[in-house]
Parts: C-alpha cells; structure tokens; sequence
C-alpha cells in the first residue's frame, strides 16, 4: 500500500496558499490532473514527484512520506485482523487516516501490537497448560495439597471432642501440607516466568526491524567507520582473506584455523570465534566469500567497537536477547561495508546496472552478501535504487526481511505464494524476475535466487534458502533485469497480494486462508485451501 503523497500535496500548497491551478501550470499539467494526483487516484513518482517538492520547498523523503510508510503497513495488519475485518471499513480509510490523523494512527496500530503480544502470551499459556505434563503435575500436586489442608482444617472445625495430641497433630499436618503448597507454587511461577523470558524472543526481531526502519537500513557512522577500517586494511596489502588473517593475528592475536572433524560439538557451525582461544574457525566447506566477509565481520567488531556501542546507544532494546541480536545485525552492517565500500559499490553498481553475478565477481561476495549491501545504499543525495529485501527457508518461512517504502513485507510466517522468492526454489542456482502488480495498482520487480550452504559431510543436510530483492517498477529500467522487459504492459503482471490473511484478491487460485473483500468484511463463499508448496512444486 502506497502512502497518502496525494493529501501531502494538497496540505502543502493549501498551507501556501497556492491555488490548484497555479501549481498545475508551474509543473506543467492540467488541473484535472493535478486534482487526481492529490486525491491519491493517480501515483506520482519519478521527476514529476521532483518537481512538486521544488515548487512546494519540501523535502522529497517527507512528501513521499517515507517516515509513514511503516505505520501505513501496521495498521493494513491491525484492520485484517480477524475482530475487526468485517467492519464495513472505506477502501482508503487507512490512508485517510495516517495522513489526516498520524498521532491517531500510531495509537491504534501500538494497541495492535499490544493485542497481539498480548494474545500470543495467552495462548502459549493454554499450550503450557495443555501439553506440558510438568505443569500438569504441579497443578495436580497444588489441587492435592489445597485439599488436604481444607479436610484438617474441617475436622479442626467440625469435630468439637478432639483431645489435644489429636488437635496437634492436625495442625502440624496443616503447617506440613502448607510449606509443601507453598514449595509447588513457587515452582509453577518459576515455569512460568521461564516461559515468559523464553517468548520474548519475537519482541527482538520486531525492535531491531523499528531500528532499521527508523534508520531507513543506513548507519552514517558505521559507513565513516567502514572506510576508516577499510584504508587501514589496505594500507596493509591487497584487501582480502590473507590480509585480514595476518592483521588480526598482529594486531588482535586472533589465529584463522579452516577445517576439523565436521560435526564437532566444539564448533558447530560453519565458523566459530573462540575469544577465550583467540581462534576464528572455518568448517573446511566454508566458501572463500563466507571467510573474507567474516573475517571483516571480526575485524570490524574488534577495531569498530567503539562505533558499533554508539549506534546502539540510541536504540531502543529492552532485553539482552535483543542487545545481543541488534548488535550482531550492527556488525553485519559494518562487515558489508569494509567489503563494499560505499562510493566504490554504487558507482560499480550503477556501472554495471545493478548485475548481482558482477558485482559478487568484482567483490569476491556471495549473492545474499551484495544483496543485502544493495539495500543499504540510501546515502542522502548519494541513494542507489531502492530495494526491499526477503529471506525464504524451503517451508516458505520468511527468517529475514529489509522493508521497502510502500511495499508490505510480512515481518515473519509466510508471503503470498505466488511471489518469485518461492518460485526460485524451482529453478536453484537461477535468477527468477517476476513483474508484479497489488491489488493498489502498485507495481514492483522481484529477483529471486536459491543459496545454498555447503554440507560438512554426508549427514548433514545442506541449509538451502531463498533470497528475494525487490524494487518500484519505477526503477525496473535502470536494472539490467528491466532488459527485454515491456515495462509499460500491464498485461503481463502477475496479480499478488502482500500475504493470504491481507490480500484482497478473492478469485485467487492459490489462496491458502479465507478471502477478504476490499472493504475489510469476509466473503460469503470460502476459497478452496490448497496445500502450501510454497515454491517447492505445483498443487497436485
């Protein structure tokens, strides 16, 4: 769903007190369309979108509403919720509202989000309850210990003629029975609060996704800190594996080791750094372009340290899960930008149309390296294309996204079936191109490939993913994966849906969930349920 540019526009000019026509004339249009572009029933982009921002003195990132997009994509969540869905709700209230009403917006979808925390918690009591025979047992132990004290506790009060050793004895065993409740009861909150800690581990990813989406996934500290680190490797040699190796060992005491008995619980894993040892360790089948970029994912935590603890200082992180979770992301970031140096990869990437297999040939990087860089390059007045980001396992399990603006990218579960990050797990090793169109009218290129980890030995099975960038078809031509491309034939779409739960699209032959109509309300007729391949092979 695209943000509400159009009231933007109105505001501003009404705001300036220029009439509709006025503008239409400076920007060269006519009024009529001027009108449908600022009741949002044209898109606008491009250098059209350029010149309004002149004419109005705004910034182009706040007219596009970039800063909304995110709230635009909580509330579509919250309103396809299934208490709310079949109010009888505007096609383009959401957007009315987040332009009209922003303070209002962000109150419904932080109660969302509270709701739906919320409920999860709740359910994953009932399962405890449910399921856990640990839990059922102290329950039954709690039951059990209650009524032994109620039953003394009636004969102390009904039977009058008790002597005094009888009565003593009632009481001890009260007092015995008691302590023993009181021991259960505090093993069945300790279960509980266990449990708790143990969930909270969904809230992580959501505040590192905040902290991404409120940096727009660019960290001006860390790229200065980057090309810093990267002309003090160089000044050592050639950038590479046998440079990195020979600086930290000089300058960290930190010893590359590559191979070993695969399997060995001391380094499970593709690689390791043992910190008590000063040893960064390879499985033997590590690609050279997994070393090289974890190598500068080390030197980069052990001489950026300073960097990566004052990017997060402004974050907001409310458990060690989280801390420790944002600051490997943070150094991941840093890593990608020792080996892509920013200037050197948008001209490069620019150069060669953003061809993903050249640039992994100039940088020596895998396919997931350079495109998770890609997405990273949104240096004010120095942006590459804007590009969203997904991560598929085989199941159709998203494990990892980037948002794009305008664009919904479900934050976990899975995506719409038909999306080319399930399709590339037909054809591995391929680069699949998708053109696809929403329900809004929004249309965007998808490239997707399969990656593979490389197997230690026999037995274990090679981790295969599918990795997914996507981009406004706005940019499509400046792509080599625009090329051959009729980019103006609608026709050739592929009509999709963000996900089943909040696609409106009820003709869909691959809905996995209930249709919903435009207008937020269930269909009448229920859609057949297909089994979910999700990329691995055609419904039989």
């Amino acid at each position: 769903m695209r943000a509400p540019i159009g009231f933007r526009i109105s505001n501003r000019r009404k705001s300036l007190k220029i009439s509709q026509a006025a503008l239409a004339r400076s920007l060269g249009i006519s009024a009529s369309y001027l009108n449908l572009i600022e009741n949002n029933k044209r898109d606008i982009g491009g250098a059209l979108l350029n010149r309004v921002a002149a004419q109005l003195d705004i910034d182009i990132d706040e007219l596009a509403g970039r800063a909304e997009q995110k709230l635009l994509q909580d509330l579509e969540e919250a309103f396809a919720d299934p208490l709310v869905e079949s109010l009888a709700f505007r096609p383009d209230e959401r957007r009315e509202l987040v332009a009209q009403y922003p303070a209002s917006a962000a109150a419904l979808a932080r109660m969302h989000r509270a709701y739906s925390s919320a409920m999860a918690h709740a359910d994953a009591y009932a399962d405890r309850l449910r399921s856990d025979p640990l839990l059922s047992q102290l329950l039954h132990q709690i039951l059990s210990g209650i009524t032994a004290i109620r039953s003394s506790a009636e004969i102390l009060e009904d039977v009058p003629d008790l002597d005094e050793a009888e009565r003593r004895q009632f009481l001890t065993a009260i007092g015995r029975d008691t302590r023993t409740l009181s021991d259960v009861t505090r093993n069945l909150i300790g279960q509980f609060e266990t449990s708790s800690q143990n969930r909270r581990s969904v809230s992580p990813a959501r505040e590192i996704d905040d902290l991404i989406i409120e940096r727009q996934n660019h960290f001006p500290e860390l790229e200065d800190t980057a090309d810093t680190l990267r002309a003090e490797i160089e000044q050592a040699g050639q950038f590479g594996i046998a440079t990195l190796t020979a600086l930290l060992e000089s300058k960290f005491g930190v010893v590359m080791v590559v191979g070993g008995a695969p399997g060995d619980p001391e380094f499970p894993g593709q690689y390791r750094f043992e910190s008590e040892r000063r040893v960064m360790w390879f499985q033997g089948a590590s690609t050279l372009a997994t070393r090289q970029f974890q190598l500068a994912r080390l030197y980069g935590q052990l001489a950026g340290a300073d960097a990566i603890a004052h990017t997060l200082e402004s974050a907001t992180l409310s458990t060690p899960t989280a801390r420790r979770l944002a600051s490997r992301a943070v150094g991941s970031y840093l890593a990608g930008a020792i080996v892509f140096p920013y200037a050197r990869m948008l001209d490069d990437a620019e150069a060669s149309a953003y061809d993903i297999d050249h640039l992994r040939q100039v940088y020596n990087a895998s396919f997931e390296q350079v495109a998770h860089r890609l997405v990273t390059l949104r240096r004010p007045g120095q942006e590459g294309i804007p590009f969203g980001f997904l991560r598929s396992d085989p199941a159709g399990r998203l494990t990892k996204h980037f948002p794009l603006p305008g664009l919904l990218l479900p934050n976990s579960g899975h995506a719409c079936p038909l999306w080319a990050i399930y399709g590339a797990f037909r054809t591995p090793e391929s680069m699949l191109r998708q053109v696809v169109r929403f329900s809004d009218g929004s249309r965007y290129l998808f490239l997707a490939r399969t990656v593979q980890r490389r197997p230690g030995s026999f037995r274990e099975q090679p981790a295969l993913a599918s990795v997914m960038l996507a981009c406004d078809m706005l940019h499509a031509d400046r792509t080599i994966y625009g090329s051959g491309l009729d980019l103006s034939d609608l026709s050739a779409d592929i009509p999709v849906g963000p996900s089943c739960r909040l696609c409106t699209r009820r003709d869909c032959a691959s809905r996995q969930e209930e249709a919903l109509s435009p207008g937020g309300s269930r269909s009448e007729t229920r859609a057949p349920l297909l089994p979910a391949q999700f990329g691995l092979g055609d419904p039989p």
